[in-house]
């Protein structure tokens, strides 16, 4: 017997070529501050991955790179 899916499976498929161009165009349409949020918040899974919990104190640190 088949277990029916409760959530669908969504695909996008993307050429190699196009999709740097994609990811640079979605991250120019957020605001800086959103960038950063983001950037903490894959910190923050990233070092609970890692260690169990995340450190007390993160610096918050970046390089603008113009595109």
């Amino acid at each position: 017997m088949a277990n029916q899916r409760k959530i669908a499976m969504v695909v996008q498929q993307v050429a190699m070529d196009n999709e740097d161009t994609l990811d640079v165009a979605h991250w120019l349409s957020k605001t800086p501050a959103e960038r950063l949020e983001e950037v903490s918040r894959l910190r923050n899974n990233y070092y609970k991955d890692i260690n169990g919990n995340f450190p007390v104190k993160m610096e918050k640190v970046f390089r603008q790179k113009k595109i």
